[in-house]
C-alpha cells in the first residue's frame, strides 16, 4: 500500500517525461520499463521508471536504435533505482559508439565542405565522383564517408 501511494500514474509519468502515454504503453510492452497494477487494476510506475524512459529519450536523440536502447536498458537491475555506477557502465558502452559517429559526421562535414568550396563544377575532376563504381570495390554503403581513402586526382 505504501508502495502505491508513492508510485506515479501513467499521465504522471507522460507529464514528467514529455513523452505520450502511448510512447510509455510501447516502451512497457517492450520491456524497457514496468509498471504494476493498483487493487484497482490502474496502472502504477515506479519513480525509477522516469530515469529509463529519459535514458530511452535522450538516446534516440544520439541515434542508438531501439535495441540497443533495450540492450542497455536490459542491463540495469529491476525492483531498484539504478545506481552512478549502473549509469556509468551503460555512459562508457556508449561512449565508443558516438564516438564513431562523432567522426562520421565530421567526414561528411569535412567532405561536404569541400565540396561545397571547390569550384570544379566537373564531374571527371572531383574526388567524390565515382566513374565504374570503384567505390564498390570495397563493399556496401557510403565508402568515402564510411571511412575508405577518396581517390587521387590529378588536381
Amino acid at each position: 500500500m505504501i508502495l502505491e501511494k508513492r508510485a506515479l500514474t501513467i499521465g504522471d509519468v507522460a507529464r514528467r517525461t514529455g513523452l505520450s502515454v502511448s510512447a510509455i504503453r510501447f516502451y512497457e510492452d517492450r520491456g524497457l520499463v514496468s509498471s504494476f497494477r493498483t487493487g484497482g487494476n490502474q496502472r502504477r510506475f515506479e519513480r525509477a521508471e522516469i530515469r529509463r524512459l529519459s535514458f530511452a529519450v535522450i538516446a534516440q536523440q544520439l541515434g542508438l536504435t531501439l535495441a540497443e536502447i533495450e540492450a542497455e536498458l536490459s542491463l540495469l537491475p529491476h525492483g531498484r533505482p539504478p545506481t552512478s555506477a549502473d549509469w556509468q557502465k551503460i555512459s562508457a558502452r556508449i561512449r565508443e559508439r558516438l564516438n564513431v559517429k562523432i567522426a562520421q559526421i565530421e567526414r561528411t562535414r569535412d567532405l561536404l565542405d569541400g565540396c561545397i568550396g571547390c569550384g570544379c563544377l566537373s564531374m571527371e575532376r572531383c574526388a567524390l565522383y565515382n566513374p565504374g563504381d570503384r567505390a564498390a570495390r570495397g563493399g556496401a554503403g557510403p565508402r568515402y564517408l564510411l571511412g575508405d581513402p577518396l581517390p587521387r586526382t590529378d588536381r
